[in-house]
């Protein structure tokens, strides 16, 4: 029998989960460099409210939707730092308390349950989201749809046609929005849609409801993306091609990363998820498979094949994994409170040992934002290689709508982007910034041919004049000798 909780003890609950969101998340408010990602988000967000159009006057792959929430979070107070990573832990707190809620409901003990949403917290910054990257945001969003997929059993058994096609509405509206936020939680989406067909037929809907009820929920889960394509299908044929290149047909072009480097990538994320997965794995194996938790499983698997889908299998793309692997382990958190400890234990060691040995470059990119300021001379300085935010902290104006720098700077984009990457580069350096940026040891292989570029009018145009510590290596920044009138 489900243990009952006092109104005291849920509304403990969420306050229990923000305070644990603060402590695992306290670290980062105000550092402008957690990670290059979200970066680019506030950057793009702040300049869209300046009036640039996103995939044309800057360029990228994510959905509109993330950048409107970044640009929405740019009208708080402040320069939007704090305030982005402040959202972004009430979204966390939020999600975690969804996932405490969905925990109980697939037969986890108040403990247990209170522990995965716990866990979710603290499995966020061993991924990379410790601040706002993307799933952080639309997590929110996926394990609402989750929750409310719960409901279907019940709702069956009683017959409420009505009622799961009123939820399957809300639930694709739901997915809708995380697919405008990043496009691999349509995975998600066609899972919650298929599982309330399944049970809009056990609830003996007839097929003409059912029919009706799938085009509806379709639609409601493509109606944010369709909004955004005739948006920009309304300012001509340039800028859709623009929009849809970048959307949808770039990805493809990208290159492969090495598989040695692959299979380091999946071994330090699975390392460090295996927790979560054994756990998952045990309530899989030893408690029934139906009902709530059939679908509670069935989440994760979509959400398997969504982080399989992009291939690069870099840390963060396993952030969509938390939840779902939270919500799954908390049956066995229930059965074996031995298996629970040692989770919570082996999360928390990871995430200190990981917090002892972060290095500090805050106060590095500051003062290399201060000399882009000092010596921009109304003029567009070019970050290479390095930190978007340097533009953002030095107020300054882009020199190329790739301001992303690993668009043009490195190997795995040549040829993705649509455009000759080192005539980018060529272009850029012909315009003569006053200041460029770029690191002495690169994040990925470097593109030869922008390099070449690169190396060339920083040797024959500019001089070094500041170095500053960045990850193990260094920015370097150059002044250009003459500034042209």
């Amino acid at each position: 029998m489900r243990e009952r909780m006092s109104p005291w003890q849920r509304g403990r609950v969420p306050l229990i989960l923000l305070a644990l969101a603060v402590a695992t998340r306290v670290w980062d408010v105000g550092n402008p460099i957690v990670h290059v990602d979200e970066q680019y988000y506030l950057l793009v967000g702040d300049r869209m409210l300046r009036g640039a159009l996103p995939y044309v006057d800057i360029w990228d792959r994510k959905p509109i939707g993330l950048f409107a929430i970044y640009a929405a979070i740019r009208l708080l107070p402040g320069n939007g730092i704090v305030a982005y990573q402040l959202v972004a832990l009430l979204f966390a707190a939020a999600t975690a308390w969804v996932v405490e809620r969905m925990a109980r409901k697939v037969g986890g003990s108040r403990g247990a349950a209170l522990a995965a949403g716990a866990a979710y917290l603290v499995w966020l910054p061993l991924l990379s989201g410790r601040a706002g990257q993307s799933p952080v945001f639309y997590d929110l969003f996926v394990t609402l749809s989750a929750l409310l997929s719960l409901r279907l059993p019940e709702l069956a058994g009683e017959r409420r046609v009505g009622a799961i096609v009123g939820n399957g509405a809300i639930v694709c509206l739901l997915a809708g929005l995380a697919i405008q936020t990043k496009y691999t939680p349509a995975v998600e989406g066609a899972y919650f849609g298929v599982v309330h067909l399944v049970y809009l037929r056990r609830a003996r809907a007839r097929w003409r409801v059912t029919g009706a009820a799938a085009m509806a929920w379709i639609v409601l889960g493509l109606a944010p993306t369709a909004l955004v394509v005739a948006i920009y299908w309304a300012k001509g044929p340039a800028v859709f091609a623009a929009f849809w290149f970048a959307n949808f047909s770039s990805i493809l072009l990208r290159h492969g990363y090495p598989a040695s480097k692959i299979a380091m990538r999946l071994l330090g994320t699975w390392a460090q998820l295996s927790p979560l997965a054994i756990a998952a794995g045990v309530a899989l194996y030893a408690g029934p498979r139906g009902g709530v938790r059939g679908i509670a499983f069935g989440w994760l698997a979509a959400a398997l094949v969504g982080y399989a889908m992009i291939g690069a299998f870099f840390d963060h793309y396993a952030l969509p994994l938390a939840a779902p692997l939270c919500v799954a382990a908390a049956p066995t958190f229930s059965r074996y409170r031995r298996a629970m400890i040692v989770a919570l234990a082996a999360g928390c060691a990871v995430f200190a040992v990981k917090l002892a040995l972060r290095t500090d470059d805050r106060a590095a990119i500051h003062a290399v934002a201060r000399t882009m300021a000092a010596n921009d001379h109304g003029r567009c300085p070019y970050v290479f290689a390095g930190d978007s935010i340097l533009y953002h902290l030095a107020q300054a104006c882009l020199p190329t709508a790739y301001a992303f720098p690993s668009t043009l700077a490195y190997a795995p984009e040549q040829g993705a982007t649509g455009i000759d990457e080192a005539g980018e580069v060529a272009r850029i350096m012909t315009a003569a910034p006053p200041v460029v940026v770029t690191l002495d040891h690169p994040l990925a292989d470097w593109n030869v041919r922008s390099l070449t570029v690169m190396r060339a009018a920083l040797a024959r145009d500019y001089r070094l004049v500041q170095i500053a510590p960045r990850e193990g290596g260094h920015m370097l920044v150059y002044r250009r000798r003459t500034h042209p009138g």
